[in-house]
């Protein structure tokens, strides 16, 4: 997420870049004041303004700073803000309209600070404000208004609802993975679950005939010796079972699993397009090819920001070729191989098959191959 919370910081500093720019103006008011204690006065108000403008969008740019901290410096830049009226508003409140661009600024921040339909009524409060402020100043009330309305709405605009649609995305992604993580820890659960039906009755009757086998051996050697062997019959029996439950789970079809994984990436945001031509596959082939699609599928939904995927399939007289392609590869962490493509690729080489990848741009591709007659 690191590069999630950079662009998050760098949308943050136009925010910062477009205040300055407001203030501009009140500065060069004050600094052709005349009177001396209305330029000292004016001045304080605009520095006091512009440190806690700093300090309030620092606290928004950092997540690890706690909301109730936050919170004290939203009060801290709702005090600056209203001080200012009353030591920077009458400079120049007749020709430059000061807090006209003091208003339209703090109003446009203020969606920032606040959360629901609340930040609207008080950016709207606020633009009403200036309005009051231009009418109790001497300066034309109308004026006032547009200046605040018109900084405000650009700066809503230009970096508010960017920044909001931006949150909407980081949240987005953040439930891609969890999707990913909830779909693999309920797989996990699955397994676990036939597992323990599977063995945990046989086990707990094999503990018990051995225990029994162990006291019978002194007094009663022909009887041990009979529970020893159901003991042994039963273990075989589980050890069976378990061997057809773990084959049952590596046996994937891969007409449903490319059915499934278009389904997920589509459901996910992913534009998902499949390119298959008839091929005919061993079972084994097509279980390989299965189990790197779904792990692969996995990765795009928990490593990229990908917006599109292609999956294709071809085959030859010696090898079956199937590709999967995205362009999530945002960072230069999809060149590694994650853990569950590492098996998988150690699975591929045991039958003769092939896993590589490339990164080209942001277009990241999976390349599996495996033998016609594996």
């Amino acid at each position: 997420m690191t590069e999630l919370a950079g662009a998050r910081r760098a949308i943050l500093a136009v925010v910062g870049v477009l205040w300055l720019s407001a203030v501009a103006v009140p500065v060069v008011a004050v600094a052709n004041e005349p009177s001396p204690l209305w330029q000292a006065l004016g001045a304080a108000g605009l520095v006091l303004l512009t440190a806690t403008f700093g300090a309030t969008l620092y606290a928004v740019a950092t997540p690890t700073i706690p909301s109730r901290q936050r919170r004290l410096f939203t009060i801290g830049f709702a005090v600056a803000a209203a001080l200012s009226i009353v030591l920077v508003a009458p400079v120049g409140a007749d020709d430059r309209y000061t807090w006209a661009w003091i208003g339209g600024a703090t109003a446009g921040f203020v969606p920032l600070l606040l959360d629901g339909v609340g930040r609207w009524i008080v950016a709207g409060a606020v633009v009403a404000t200036a309005v009051l402020v231009g009418a109790l100043t001497g300066g034309e009330p109308l004026v006032h208004g547009v200046i605040a309305l018109s900084i405000a709405g650009t700066i809503t605009v230009a970096v508010v609802l960017p920044f909001w649609l931006w949150d909407l995305l980081v949240s987005a992604r953040a439930g891609r993975e969890a999707q990913a993580l909830l779909a693999v820890s309920e797989e996990r659960l699955r397994f676990a679950r036939d597992v323990h039906d599977l063995l945990g009755h046989r086990l707990a009757v094999i503990a018990l005939k051995a225990e029994l086998a162990s006291r019978l051996a002194s007094t009663d050697p022909e009887r041990a010796a009979r529970e020893a062997a159901e003991a042994q019959h039963l273990a075989a029996t589980a050890l069976g079972e378990v061997r057809e439950a773990v084959h049952g789970y590596s046996e994937v079809d891969l007409d449903d699993q490319l059915t499934a994984v278009e389904g997920v990436l589509r459901d996910a945001g992913v534009r998902c397009t499949v390119e298959r031509s008839d091929v005919s596959l061993s079972t084994e082939a097509a279980t390989q090819l299965a189990l790197a699609l779904r792990e692969g599928c996995t990765n795009v939904l928990r490593h990229s920001t990908a917006g599109w995927c292609t999956i294709s399939l071809s085959t030859d007289d010696a090898e079956v070729r199937m590709t999967v392609a995205n362009d999530g590869a945002a960072s230069a962490a999809a060149d590694r191989l994650s853990f569950g493509l590492r098996g998988i690729a150690e699975r591929l080489a045991t039958v003769g098959g092939t896993l590589r990848t490339d990164r080209t741009g942001d277009v990241f591709t999976l390349a599996i191959t495996v033998p016609t007659a594996s």
